[in-house]
């Protein structure tokens, strides 16, 4: 199974008084990974999301196995998990890697709707065929 790796090093503005990840930054690297997923494999994505295509995440979660702390090196690591006619869902497994080894500290997934503008309505719509196409590589078996 192919998967899509977004690298990050966690700053100080990402911990709390204790010292480790405040939990709502797990979902902000969700996020960033899709975000640069997009990026890397349908970079006109852009311009369909100047026009009339929304992305919209309909819903989100992670379960959470370890702490994280600063300068923490994690690996957010997606993987395309299911695919409807306007649905997305995407796994994600937070690595960290410390002395070449991996250490899996959360598990999440995010569902994503296409949606198109029609007039003043915003519908469900096809996933777009370059998003589609993009994907279809990551997906789990």
């Amino acid at each position: 199974m192919r998967v899509y790796d977004y690298k990050h090093v966690v700053s100080f503005e990402e911990t709390n008084l204790l010292g480790n990840v405040y939990f709502t930054n797990f979902f902000r690297w969700q996020g960033a990974c899709r975000e640069m997923f997009l990026r890397d494999h349908v970079p006109e994505v852009l311009r369909d999301l100047q026009g009339d295509l929304y992305l919209v995440t309909s819903r989100s979660n992670c379960d959470f196995f370890s702490e994280a702390f600063v300068f923490d090196e994690i690996i957010v690591r997606m993987s395309l998990l299911q695919l409807s006619q306007s649905r997305i869902t995407m796994g994600f497994d937070y690595i960290r890697m410390k002395n070449g080894k991996e250490e899996l500290l959360a598990r999440g997934e995010q569902q994503v709707v296409c949606m198109r503008r029609s007039g003043v309505h915003v519908e469900a719509a096809e996933v777009p065929p370059n998003i589609l196409h993009a994907l279809k590589e990551y997906q789990r078996q």
